[in-house]
This record gives C-alpha cells, sequence and structure tokens, in this order.
C-alpha cells in the first residue's frame, strides 16, 4: 500500500486541517477533551457544528466546556463522567450512550507516573488508563458506531511506543521492575494496536479506526517529567498543532475509508525495524511491532478478557 501523505504537515493547525468541513449532525466523543490536546480537538469538532461530549474524571470540567461553547458558538457541547480506571464507569458512561456515534477520539492519557499504581483489577495504571480503559469503552460502543454507517475511531499513541512493546508476559509489572517510561511505551503501543485490531473486525460495519502521534506538545500530561519534552524546540507544537492530526483522521474526506493506520504530522508514518536515533525520524516513524496485525489480534483477545 501506497504511504498516504495530505496537503497539511508539521504546523498545521486543528482549524486548519478542518476548515470547510460541515459536521452538522454528527456526534462526537472525546476522552480527556478539557484540556491540551483534547480541548483543542473538541474545540475544532465543536467549531465545525458538531454534538460533542468531552469526558472526565469528575465534573469539575464544567469551564472547559463553557470556553468551547463561547468561542465556537455551539451550545452542542457537554461534559460527561469518565473513570477509564473503573470498570463499572465505563459500562455505565456506555449503557447511558443514545443513538448513533459518529466520531470517539480516545485521547485521554497519562504518563510515567513515577510508581507502580493498579487499578482494583491489579491493572497497571498507564496500561489502564491509556489503552485498556479505551478498549473497553470502544467495544461498548461499536453498534451505536456501526448506526453512524461510516464512523471514524481516533486513538491518540506516541512515539514513546518506541520504548517498548507490549510485554505480554507480564504486562501489568507483576514480575519484572517498574519503569514509568517503559510502562508508557508499553501503553501507547498497544493504543497503536487497538487501531490495527479495531479496522480488522469491524470494517465491515463501515468503522474505520486509525491511530496517531500528536507531536510533542507542553501539556499537563508531562506533570511527572518536570515538563520536559525531550525534543529540540523545532520539533515542538502548540495544542492546536498537536491537535491537527487527531482532528483531521476524525474529519477529512481525504480519509474516509483509509483504516488500521499510523499517522504523523497529518501523514502516514514510516515503518521501521529499528528505534531511530535521530528525533525528526523517530517523530515521523511507526515501530513495526506497534502495526503488527498479528500483536495486535493477540492483544485485542487479551484485553477482551481481561474486561470480561
Amino acid at each position: 500500500m501506497a504511504r498516504i501523505v495530505t496537503p497539511y504537515g508539521r504546523h498545521s493547525t486543528a482549524a486548519e486541517v478542518i476548515d470547510g468541513i460541515d459536521l452538522s449532525g454528527r456526534r462526537a466523543i472525546v476522552t480527556g477533551g478539557v484540556s491540551g490536546i483534547g480541548l483543542e480537538t473538541a474545540r475544532a469538532l465543536a467549531g465545525a457544528g458538531a454534538q460533542v461530549t468531552v469526558t472526565a474524571r469528575d465534573d469539575n470540567a464544567r469551564q472547559a466546556v463553557a470556553d468551547i461553547v463561547e468561542s465556537t458558538g455551539n451550545p452542542e457541547v457537554r461534559v460527561a463522567r469518565l473513570e477509564l480506571t473503573d470498570v463499572s464507569s465505563i459500562r455505565t458512561f456506555v449503557d447511558e450512550w443514545e443513538g448513533p456515534l459518529h466520531i470517539l477520539v480516545n485521547n485521554a492519557g497519562v504518563m510515567a507516573l513515577p510508581e507502580l499504581r493498579r487499578t482494583a483489577q491489579g491493572w497497571e495504571e498507564q496500561f489502564a488508563v491509556n489503552h485498556l480503559g479505551h478498549h473497553l469503552l470502544a467495544v461498548g460502543l461499536r453498534d451505536a458506531l456501526a448506526r453512524a454507517e461510516g464512523a471514524r475511531v481516533v486513538s491518540v499513541s506516541s512515539s514513546a511506543h518506541h520504548l517498548s512493546p507490549v510485554v505480554f508476559d507480564d504486562i501489568h509489572y507483576l514480575s519484572r521492575p517498574y519503569h514509568p517510561q517503559l510502562a508508557y511505551g508499553q501503553a501507547k503501543t498497544a493504543v497503536a494496536l487497538f487501531a490495527v485490531g479495531a479496522a480488522s473486525r469491524w470494517a465491515g460495519l463501515g468503522i474505520t479506526a486509525n491511530a496517531l502521534n500528536p507531536g510533542a506538545i507542553a501539556t499537563g500530561l508531562q506533570q511527572y517529567i518536570g515538563g520536559d519534552l525531550g525534543v529540540p524546540a523545532d520539533l515542538q507544537k502548540s495544542p492546536q498543532q498537536g491537535a491537527a492530526t487527531s482532528v483531521m483522521l476524525a474529519t477529512s474526506p481525504l480519509l474516509s475509508h483509509v483504516t488500521g493506520r499510523y499517522f504523523n504530522d497529518c501523514a502516514e508514518a514510516t515503518p521501521v525495524t529499528v528505534k531511530p536515533t535521530d528525533e525528526a525520524e523517530l517523530a515521523s516513524s511507526v515501530a513495526h511491532y506497534a502495526i503488527d496485525p498479528e500483536q495486535a489480534d493477540r492483544l485485542w483477545r487479551l484485553c477482551d478478557r481481561m474486561v470480561g
């Protein structure tokens, strides 16, 4: 398959990639859509006329919603509670959703938790928040996505996936020493593999699924690493630029039937078998294990067992 490129690039913003697109009558969910690139993703979708639900761990996110409504003039924006480490919270959210769902952006995440944390089920928390909770959410909403007849699922991964594949023998650090960055990398690899697994399972339902690396953006995500993005200034992005690839995958007619792929800077990433040493190449590539269909299928089946 030919590598997909678009007229947009590293410095494009969410507003630029969605310009001219009308989402009136469409419904979207953006997890973690109250800050950082999630907020800018939600703002872009609302600005194009979509009815947008942003999720947060608590109800103290109303100011973010008010900000979106004020800046876009779209009153159809709401916040809903969703705790991605809590199976009952996810199932409640799914049970309360009514009607079709056109866009699901799995954006929420945590990064480099300094100490090993586990959910009530014993899952390592970075894996649970970044991937496993989103897996359960998307699977639960599958029928709503199918009813939309052309729905798109967008999963926010990271160049940090280059740090670790999914270590199937010990995903939750039951026996190996915990490492904050490696745990984050493993979780973001799982996010990328989810898109591959969903693409193979849901194509017949008219649902596309793709993953992306948003780039290096200074947000609250880096709170545990002192805000250090670890890349040169010319490779860093604003939140509006960081949201561009998510918004493009969620809305652009250029990608109407594209599924199961991984994007950087509004273009399909280049697969590599060896981790690049150059920062620019690292930011524009995807590790082979993060898009491997066999790994994706193995992970999907394992996650289905985990969440019951």
